[in-house]
Formats: structure tokens, C-alpha cells, sequence
């Protein structure tokens, strides 16, 4: 049983920083894609930021720039950095997987979610 586990979500002032971090557990495979998305209220949920096994990432426009992806040694938790936040940041912020091979970026294209963490931030 595949699980994600969020964390680092909160709430910051305009400018501030936050890291997410997202543990998997239960399963590996060098053909790990992960990626970090979010949900704003009334929206749909929209990447951020992803990263292939192959180390490749790609970065929504909105997000270039001020937020950074990063994985530990063993490859098995993603972190993102985010900083210079502004309040169209404030979502729901998701971390995903997927084990099958080739580009990663739609919600549709990874099939493990973790329970999302609150990022907030006020103007």
C-alpha cells in the first residue's frame, strides 16, 4: 500500500517562506515521478512543480523562479521550498506519485495522493 505523507504547510505573511515536505512509503521503484499540486477554493487542482526518475523537473509559470523541488539521497521524499509568497499562493497543496514511465504533469497522469497540506498566506 502506497502512502504519501505531507507536511510543512501553515500559514505565512506575503513574502515569507514555507518547505513542504512528502514522504512515500510502502513501495519503490526507480520509476518514481513525484509532484507537488494545489487546489485554491472554487478551482481545480493544478500542478506546481514536478520531478521524473530521471531527475528532470518542470515548474508551472506561476511558480518559476520563487519555488524549488528537492529529494533526499534515497529519492523517497520531495521537498519544495517556496518563498517570495504572495496570497494566490494559498491552497491546498498536494504531493503525488506515480511509478509508470514518462512525462508526469496532469492530475490524471499520477495515481497516488497524499491528503494534502494547508498553505495560507496573507497580504
Amino acid at each position: 500500500q502506497v502512502q504519501l505523507v505531507e507536511s510543512g504547510g501553515g500559514s505565512v505573511q506575503a513574502g515569507g517562506s514555507l518547505r513542504l515536505s512528502c514522504a512515500i512509503f510502502g513501495y519503490f521503484d526507480s520509476t518514481l515521478s513525484m509532484g507537488w499540486f494545489r487546489q485554491a477554493p472554487g478551482k481545480e487542482r493544478e500542478a506546481v512543480a514536478t520531478i521524473r526518475n530521471g531527475g528532470q523537473t518542470r515548474y508551472a509559470d506561476s511558480v518559476k523562479g520563487r519555488f524549488t523541488l528537492s529529494q533526499n539521497t534515497a529519492k523517497n521524499t520531495l521537498y519544495l521550498q517556496m518563498n517570495s509568497l504572495n496570497p494566490e499562493d494559498t491552497a491546498m497543496y498536494y504531493c503525488a506519485a506515480d511509478f509508470r514511465s514518462g512525462t508526469r504533469w496532469f492530475t490524471a497522469e499520477f495515481a497516488y495522493w497524499g491528503q494534502g497540506t494547508q498553505v495560507t498566506v496573507s497580504s
